[in-house]
């Protein structure tokens, strides 16, 4: 009776800690891949707040390149008035760069969804990311809504009088200020967060190729589009024709 009780123990406790052991192992790893989910989650969110920031960085940059080529463009004609008609040109781009509009979309994302911030998880990133996107706002109200409302009724590259009214110095100062301040925040988001410029070119690229996809279906569909209305003019013509040639004969 002694050994039985014994061995009814011994398997009880055996059943005990395997069954202890299969709960740990299952949680356990359950608990793994959650964290792991979320990493890449976080990590995947931090790339495309950062991918962000590069494409509005390259707008940016195009708009001062034409602030700064319109403010040596003025010098040289508020030195040489007679270079105006020569000159002009070279601030046209200025109009072009100003037109062109930021995406909003993931700055809205990360605005607007409290999920976002408890995926990230740093609130001193979030607080950049939260810098970056201020400094785009003011960026476009200082500098580009406040030149094209400037340049909206002037006739500033036909007429010498009223292209001196606008103080193009003042703009290219601004501009190369707000770029600055915007590849300093988002070099310190990538420090930060421990993103390598090899790590992000690789997710760019991804978004790229999936942007490049997007563009190709767009002008795929134009096409087809064209064809329709092109094969839907072919059988209107046939249709008129028909009905020419049945009048004709009724006649």
């Amino acid at each position: 009776m002694s050994m039985k009780k014994t061995s009814t123990a011994e398997q009880f406790w055996l059943a005990l800690v395997a069954t202890t052991v299969s709960i740990i192992l299952t949680f356990g790893t359950s608990a793994i891949i959650d964290k792991r989910q979320k990493e890449k989650a976080k990590r995947e969110m931090v790339m495309m707040i950062i991918y962000d920031f590069d494409k509005t960085i390259e707008q940016v940059q195009k708009t001062d390149d034409a602030f700064q080529q319109a403010n040596q463009a003025q010098q040289q004609i508020a030195l040489h008035p007679e270079y105006f008609d020569s000159l002009r040109y070279q601030m046209m781009p200025v109009i072009t760069a100003t037109s062109a509009e930021f995406s909003k979309t993931t700055e809205n994302i990360f605005s607007s969804n409290i999920e976002t911030f408890n995926t990230l998880g740093n609130v001193s990133f979030v607080h950049e990311v939260s810098s970056f996107y201020n400094s785009r706002r003011f960026y476009q109200e200082i500098v580009v809504d406040r030149f094209k409302n400037e340049i909206k009724e002037s006739t500033v590259f036909q007429s010498l009088g009223d292209l001196f009214q606008i103080s193009f110095p003042e703009y290219a100062f601004s501009s190369r200020q707000f770029l600055k301040d915007l590849k300093e925040t988002r070099n310190r988001c990538m420090q930060m967060m421990k993103i390598s410029e090899e790590e992000l070119k690789e997710f760019s690229d991804q978004r790229l190729m999936s942007e490049n996809r997007s563009e190709e279906d767009d002008i795929n569909a134009q096409n087809m589009l064209e064809e329709l209305f092109i094969e839907e003019e072919i059988l209107n013509q046939a249709r008129e024709k028909l009905e020419q040639n049945d009048s004709a004969i009724i006649r």
